[in-house]
């Protein structure tokens, strides 16, 4: 159990997820209908910033800096796991918010969808798995919904850099009951029954994520990008960099 966070000068509380706020998006109904509903799975340390000064700068530049710790568990036959969500749209835009995760502690899988709609009909165009370890950097670009997975037995903690301006919207995955995939205990990949038709999954390295394009390729620790604002301008104008 994960009460508090000590980053630089402050002390932050978290946003708890239990199962029973996850039992919508969880694969195995076995494990559901005997599950402690009360257990804790992960925890989410929003607006982190190492003194007031940083807060300041990061108001000030439309940004959030998160924290989220995922303990190894296993929801039955699946890995623990984020809800997951996708990000509205930059006002004017065909683009969706991009998101930029940093893997502190720990291993991560982050499943990323994409989600078109014709006609009113929502379609899923792709599917990746980006594999990720401590001191990987992963952009989730415009347009993709993503869950993140602990995928081992240790603790995983990470970080992330997000526009602030918006609340991000977790309706359309858990009105199928998860994502596009599911991650078994097992390594493999079970397709949700609930979506029609979803490509295969697409395995990617955390350098394929648009880190050359957005020159983050050889950025140290995420954090300190704060330093370089200008490297984060992607995040609240994404219109500028993404096409």
């Amino acid at each position: 159990m994960w009460t508090e966070l000590k980053f630089g000068k402050g002390t932050f509380s978290p946003v708890v997820r239990t199962v029973e706020e996850m039992k919508g998006v969880v694969f195995d109904k076995r494990f559901l209908a005997s599950a402690n509903m009360d257990v804790e799975l992960y925890y989410m340390f929003r607006d982190v910033s190492k003194d007031e000064e940083d807060a300041n700068k990061i108001k000030e530049r439309g940004l959030r800096y998160d924290v989220t710790i995922i303990p190894p568990r296993t929801l039955g036959s699946e890995f623990v796991k984020t809800a997951g969500h996708y990000h509205p749209y930059l006002t004017g835009s065909k683009l969706t918010y991009p998101e930029m995760y940093e893997v502190l502690e720990g291993d991560a899988h982050y499943l990323l969808q994409k989600r078109e709609e014709e006609r009113g009909i929502e379609k899923i165009t792709d599917v990746v798995v980006v594999k990720a370890k401590k001191g990987d950097t992963v952009i989730i670009p415009p347009n993709y919904g993503h869950v993140t997975i602990n995928p081992s037995e240790a603790t995983l903690k990470m970080a992330n850099w997000v526009a602030r301006t918006f609340s991000s919207i977790y309706e359309p995955i858990r009105g199928r009951g998860g994502a596009a995939y599911f991650e078994l205990t097992t390594g493999a990949f079970i397709k949700n029954e609930r979506y029609e038709t979803v490509p295969g999954i697409r395995f990617l390295k955390p350098s394929d994520t648009w880190l050359k394009e957005l020159e983050l390729d050889k950025c140290s620790e995420m954090y300190e990008l704060l330093r370089e604002p200008e490297k984060l301008d992607f995040l609240v104008n994404p219109d500028r960099w993404f096409t």
